[in-house]
């Protein structure tokens, strides 16, 4: 089969794995190739996700490498098993790529996402008329088509997640993310009162920051944290106006897993944080 022209978040991620795992080693690409007796080719394709790789090879890898880590070689052998085809494919083409690497990040998520942000409410509890409000902020400024498929696209991301029991969502908003009308006072009041509801649920967790906290903790964009089947598959997702970034080196997966340590330091409790978001929503 030829090389894929668009590898998945999944795909990539997986090509990315084998990279980390032949550079743990002093392997080059064509020593790894001749130990394999494959093309040198191969090994650039496999580490860009635009071939696949089967359970075999990843263990022929795995052994050539020397590498010993059974559980992230058994996570690695169940991605490369998964031939699913994610809901947001109908919205390829449709839409940027990039609203699509999110909803795949999501999907890739092991267990619990975390989520620091203090421009706005994260996507997966937005309400259709918040992330309305939002999108008609773009510059250019997008048609009203536009604006609709990409809040129903956001909507349809907030269902699948929230059917999915075995994730879990920690949210951690500062205070100016509750004040700040997208989309008008009707909208914030009722986006609020959504977010109050979600908050009682089991799988979601919602902690304020206030305005009187001793210090700004953290990054100032969004950041999202995802744990994967094992910690070597955890991923920090950064929002931005130009898209999402995806980091996952380990250096950088320590330095964010500090900094959500930071943030927990200074959040509300869930009870305090409820209180203020209903209170924020009575005096608009």
């Amino acid at each position: 089969m030829p090389p894929r022209r668009h590898p998945s978040f999944k795909q990539r991620r997986l090509g990315a794995e084998l990279r980390k795992i032949r550079e743990a080693t002093t392997l080059s690409g064509p020593q790894l190739a001749r130990i394999l007796d494959i093309d040198v080719s191969q090994i650039s394709q496999m580490e860009s996700g635009r071939i696949g790789v089967s359970r075999q090879r990843l263990r022929a890898i795995t052994n050539a490498c020397k590498c010993l880590n059974e559980p992230l070689i058994d996570a690695l052998g169940n991605m490369t098993q998964d031939r699913t085809k994610g809901w947001w494919e109908e919205y390829r083409g449709m839409i940027p790529s990039t609203f699509l690497e999110s909803a795949e990040h999501e999907d890739f998520a092991a267990g619990t996402i975390k989520v620091w942000t203090s421009l706005f409410l994260p996507g997966l509890l937005q309400t259709g008329d918040y992330a309305k409000g939002i999108l008609g902020r773009a510059i250019p400024q997008l048609t009203v088509h536009e604006v609709d498929l990409r809040a129903a696209f956001r909507t349809q991301r907030r269902s699948f997640f929230l059917r999915n029991p075995q994730k879990r969502l920690e949210v951690y908003l500062h205070e100016s993310c509750l004040i700040t009308r997208y989309g008008g006072t009707d909208v914030l009041r009722q986006q609020l009162g959504c977010l109050v509801d979600d908050s009682l649920r089991d799988t979601i967790n919602i902690r304020v920051i206030p305005f009187g906290a001793d210090t700004y903790p953290g990054p100032i964009e969004s950041v999202i944290y995802s744990f994967g089947e094992v910690p070597e598959l955890d991923t920090i997702e950064t929002e931005s106006s130009r898209g999402p970034f995806f980091f996952d080196a380990p250096g950088e997966l320590a330095t964010y897993r500090a900094i959500f340590k930071r943030i927990e330091k200074y959040a509300l409790t869930e009870d305090e944080s409820r209180d203020l978001i209903s209170c924020t929503a009575r005096t608009l």
